[in-house]
């Protein structure tokens, strides 16, 4: 009961950080030169999505499926095909290494 207060408690801090990251990444899409911040604040949704969807919570979709498109799973080869026509080599380039 206490770890479920917690994490109820934890999800509205959550909701927070979220409004706040949120308006900061259209601010400095906005307003920066170089969009450093807004780029930091993309890769951590990035990861957020990754860990939500059961990966590491610090890699991103990208690193994960350029990963998995090298064990031949489908949904990998497809999402990287999809980003290599927006970036070439975008997955392969992504993948973290150890």
């Amino acid at each position: 009961m206490k770890r479920r207060l917690l994490l109820i408690a934890l999800w509205a801090m959550c909701q927070i950080a979220h409004i706040v990251a949120s308006a900061w990444m259209l601010l400095a899409a906005l307003v920066s030169p170089n969009g450093r911040r807004a780029w930091t604040l993309a890769v951590a949704y990035d990861q957020l999505a990754n860990a939500a969807f059961g990966g590491h919570e610090d890699e991103t979709i990208s690193s994960r499926a350029g990963r998995a498109r090298r064990q031949g799973k489908r949904w990998a080869c497809l999402l990287c095909r999809l980003l290599d026509r927006l970036d070439p080599g975008h997955c392969e380039r992504s993948i973290e290494r150890a």
